[in-house]
């Protein structure tokens, strides 16, 4: 698990592909979830979310506090998949 210290923007990816191939969701949504258990959901249509190449998207999240964060990506419609991943924030000092 990649660890990131208190104040660091930590980017999150996500690529969605059909047989192989990436490809555009219709939607794309991402809820971010911190160590106290507070969710945050982005999306792309509202502008949220950057579209960094067909089927590639990222988010840069701003870490406040220390423990383990938990991401989900979800696509539907053209591209249907959901992904979730994990980082771990340092406590300060540490």
């Amino acid at each position: 698990m990649n660890e990131y210290d208190i104040g660091d923007t930590v980017t999150v990816r996500a690529t969605f592909t059909v047989d192989s191939t990436n490809t555009d969701p219709t939607t794309v949504t991402l809820a971010v979830t911190d160590p106290s258990g507070n969710v945050d959901t982005y999306t792309y249509a509202a502008s949220q979310i950057t579209k960094d190449a067909t089927g590639k998207y990222s988010k840069g999240i701003s870490v406040d506090e220390p423990g383990e964060w938990i991401y989900t990506f979800t696509g539907t419609g053209t591209a249907t998949a959901v992904g979730t991943k994990r980082f771990a924030v340092r406590r300060s000092g540490a």
